[in-house]
């Protein structure tokens, strides 16, 4: 936990930046039914809201990776149908390769889920590749249970409540809802203002640190 927090109070450098990822699915439902739009009154007619069919049909599931450099005020997300461990080395070689190409390591929080390793790279890519791209990337792994030191799961919190929110029947759909949604936070430099340090940590989170007894002298 120390070390996630003092990575995010590192001063801002663009050659050692740090990003934050992180990854959930999300399930693809489609309205059986033809959606009223809304109407406003008028003379004679009485308005109404927009009229929506409880029924839906599922129809498969999808995977969002997000990418969150909070001193860039930059987020990037990829819509992918599965996250496999190949899956998740080609959204880390585009992020130290292309993204941040002229970075010369990139810092990465990140949790600890078993598709996030090292190893996962040689899966997709060949070994002398790998070790190019590893010797690019610096992985700091949140705490098992303290998944909430991610800033990039507060990312996707909002990306959740302001684009996943409603019915998104296909993969193109979520992509192009996504797609909107990055470019307007980019273009509005929505940044992160992380004030949790490890002071606060602590003192407030006193209970998990060990205790030690020390006889007066």
């Amino acid at each position: 936990m120390e070390k996630v927090l003092e990575v995010y109070h590192r001063p801002w450098d663009p050659e050692n930046p740090v990003v934050a990822m992180d990854e959930q699915p999300i399930q693809l439902l489609m309205d059986t039914r033809l959606i009223i739009p809304a109407r406003p009154a008028c003379t004679g007619h009485a308005g109404h809201p927009e009229r929506v069919d409880y029924e839906y049909e599922r129809n498969g599931t999808a995977s969002v990776f997000m990418f969150v450099a909070p001193l860039e005020n930059w987020r990037r997300v990829s819509v992918r149908e599965h996250r496999t461990k190949p899956d998740w080395a080609e959204e880390i070689e585009r992020l130290v390769m292309r993204d941040f190409a002229h970075a010369k390591k990139v810092t990465i929080v990140l949790d600890n889920l078993n598709t996030h390793t090292e190893g996962a790279l040689y899966t997709r890519f060949k070994p002398v590749y790998c070790r190019e791209i590893l010797r690019r990337c610096d992985f700091v792994y949140t705490p098992v249970h303290g998944s909430w030191l991610n800033i990039a799961e507060s990312e996707l919190s909002v990306l959740t409540k302001q684009c996943l929110c409603g019915r998104l029947g296909s993969m193109a759909n979520v992509r192009k809802q996504v797609a909107a949604w990055t470019d307007w936070r980019n273009k509005h430099a929505k940044g992160v203002h992380w004030q949790f340090t490890t002071d606060d940590a602590r003192i407030k989170l006193a209970s998990i640190y060990p205790k030690f007894q020390f006889d007066n002298e």
